[in-house]
This record gives structure tokens, sequence and C-alpha cells, in this order.
């Protein structure tokens, strides 16, 4: 008497992967942080009663930089899709660049408040300005480290043709560079927030 073969049931793959409820939750929680920033803000300078503060004027500049670093990642998605090693390796090297000449800048900005006498204690707004500023900062820190390996992977296997096929067929990469895309454009949206919020308090009073 033939045995049944035995089936294996294969575990049913999600809808959504992790990764991407994770990303999704990061953004949610990180949104939610800095509208309760801007919301205590505006609490603290209508109860306090304080002039709304100026942003210095690299502040803007800043967005420009954020901005073409967005352009850069999109640039290295596209490539990637298009299975262009030598595009790909300009673009996120064109996107580190750009967000390490932010965070350059960004320390210029911050020593122009300082030389303003817009430090941290000189007000409530001031306050807040450095701490918005400084804690968006911190997250663009966290998804530099990313930005390099992401770029040491793509150097150090796209030097054969066979390396190169399996790199742009991986589809968790794929994956991985789109989240890390997700989070760039949400930082760069965040900042523009950021500084519309401050100018747009300045110009109202």
């Amino acid at each position: 008497m033939e045995k049944p073969s035995a089936q294996v049931d294969e575990a049913p793959r999600p809808l959504i992967h992790p990764y991407t409820i994770f990303m999704v939750l990061l953004l949610g929680g990180i949104t939610i942080l800095f509208l309760s920033f801007s919301g205590a803000y505006l609490y603290s300078r209508i109860q306090s009663n304080n002039a709304p503060i100026q942003i210095p004027i690299i502040f803007v500049f800043n967005t420009i930089l954020l901005l073409a670093s967005s352009g850069c990642i999109i640039w290295a998605k596209k490539s990637y899709l298009a299975d262009n090693t030598d595009n790909y390796i300009k673009a996120l090297k064109g996107t580190i660049l750009l967000t390490i000449l932010f965070m350059i800048f960004q320390g210029v900005g911050w020593y122009q408040l300082l030389t303003s006498n817009m430090g941290m204690s000189s007000s409530n707004a001031a306050g807040y300005l450095h701490i918005i500023s400084i804690v968006h900062f911190a997250h663009i820190i966290a998804g530099l480290p990313f930005l390099f390996l992401f770029l040491k992977t793509a150097i150090e296997r796209m030097k054969e043709p066979v390396s190169v096929l399996v790199y742009f067929s991986d589809p968790e990469k794929a994956l991985k560079l789109k989240l890390l895309t997700w989070y760039w454009h949400f930082l760069d949206i965040l900042w523009v927030y950021l500084v519309l919020f401050f100018w747009i308090n300045y110009l109202v009073g």
C-alpha cells in the first residue's frame, strides 16, 4: 500500500512586509513628536507673550540642500530599477555629500543664532527652535549610516556581472532602498514644514 506523499504547507506571506510596517510606525511616531513640539511652541509663546523668533536665512538654504538630496535618492532608486550601476553609485554619493553639507551648514546656522544672542536659554521660542532643529538633525544622523551601508555594499558587490545581477535582482534590497527613500523624503518634507512653521509665526507675529 502506497503511503500518501507528505504535503508541506507553505507559510502564507504577509500582505505587508514587516519592514514596511515598522517604517510606517516610525514615521507616524516622528510626525506626532514634531506636531507636539509645534503645539508646545505655540502654547508657550502665547502664554508667555513672547515675540516669535526669526530663523537664520541659512536654514532656508539648508532646505535647498535637503531637497537636492531627495532628488539624488530618487535618482538612485531609478538607477537601481534600471540596473544602472554607475548612476546608482553616483546618486548614493551625491545624497551623502548633500546630507553632509546640510549638517555642516546647520552647525553654521546654530552658530549664527548664538552670536545673535538667541541661544537655547535666551527665550522659550529660541529654546524650542534649537530643540526642534537638533531633534531633526539627530534623525538625519540616524539615517546617514544606512546610506553609507548601501554605498559600501554596492561598491563591494558591483565588480563582476554575476554579482551585479544578483544585487539588482534582490527583492529585499529593493524594499530596503524604497523604505530608505521614504525616510529621506519624510525628513525633507518635515524640514520644509518646520521652516515654514517658524517663518509664518514670525510674519504673523
